[in-house]
């Protein structure tokens, strides 16, 4: 099997946050997250990384993170664009919002030739989890077979407001779905709630979450083809919709086209949703 490619979600707006956050320094000595990534995903045994950016953000990428590592690891970019969509599609003019999280790995296509890794840019995952992602895409994923390192919710969560989280329901061992739950907290009487309709509803801290932490064979660029040229047929505002990545893999699993081995993480997620999270992020980079 070929080496499997890391493929790394970059092209998000960061609206939350306020700023381009996949390039603010966090380190002790100025690291950004994704140094840690792609350091932690080179000892893993990654060997490439395909950078998944808009094409404004070019020329900022490649001079504070691709050329750096470039010496390190072979860098290759794909570029998020709205009209990148498998058929003839109108897309407003109004639409600025990339299409999601599953239409940035179709984006990556082109430069992934063998099984793959997915993450996020802008999140701190810990080595372990990309021990297991390497482990299992370099060895199993071909066929149907495709994998998610997913994370215990009390592990992910941020003191200073929501997440979306993707709960995971499993069975003996297999992903049997993803469901995406918005506006997760934890309230005052520290329970972990999520809101939705203006009311809160209780969630299992320790439950498996998907972080998009994700391992797929090339096959999954075909399922997702025909499923994302599906998914632009349905309803929904035009401008704000998107095609999630955990929704795409809960489509494929029930569907049978997808077997997704559940594997966890005992690592600690830290990631920077809002302005608020940084002091909190870089004493636990500090810390480790």
């Amino acid at each position: 099997m070929n080496n499997p490619t890391l493929v790394v979600l970059a092209a998000g707006m960061g609206s939350r946050f306020g700023g381009l956050k996949q390039v603010s320094p966090l380190g002790p000595c100025g690291e950004i997250l994704l140094d840690y990534s792609v350091y932690d995903a080179a000892l893993s045994g990654f060997t490439k990384v395909v950078f998944v950016i808009k094409r404004e953000l070019e020329e900022t990428f490649r001079e504070l993170i691709g050329d750096r590592l470039s010496s390190h690891i072979d860098v290759a970019y794909a570029f998020q664009d709205l009209s990148d969509l498998p058929g003839q599609f109108p897309v407003s003019e109004s639409r600025v919002k990339p299409w999601g999280t599953g239409h940035a790995v179709w984006a990556a296509r082109h430069a992934v030739s063998g099984p793959f890794g997915v993450v996020g840019s802008d999140d701190f995952f810990g080595r372990d989890t990309f021990l297991k992602l390497y482990d299992f895409t370099s060895s199993h994923c071909t066929g149907s077979e495709t994998c998610m390192v997913g994370f215990r919710l009390c592990n992910t969560l941020t003191e200073h407001g929501s997440v979306s989280r993707g709960v995971c329901e499993t069975e003996h061992g297999l992903l049997k779905s993803v469901t995406e739950r918005e506006r997760i907290f934890r309230a005052d009487d520290q329970r972990v709630v999520y809101e939705q309709d203006g009311m809160l509803f209780p969630l299992d801290e320790h439950a498996l979450v998907s972080m998009n932490v994700w391992g797929f064979p090339l096959e999954a660029f075909d399922w997702m083809a025909e499923d994302l040229g599906q998914w632009m047929h349905g309803s929904g505002d035009p401008l704000k919709r998107e095609y999630y990545l955990p929704a795409f893999v809960d489509r494929m699993a029930k569907s049978g086209r997808a077997r997704v081995t559940a594997l966890e993480t005992s690592a600690r997620w830290y990631g920077v949703t809002y302005q608020e999270d940084v002091a909190g992020v870089k004493t636990a980079l500090r810390s480790l």
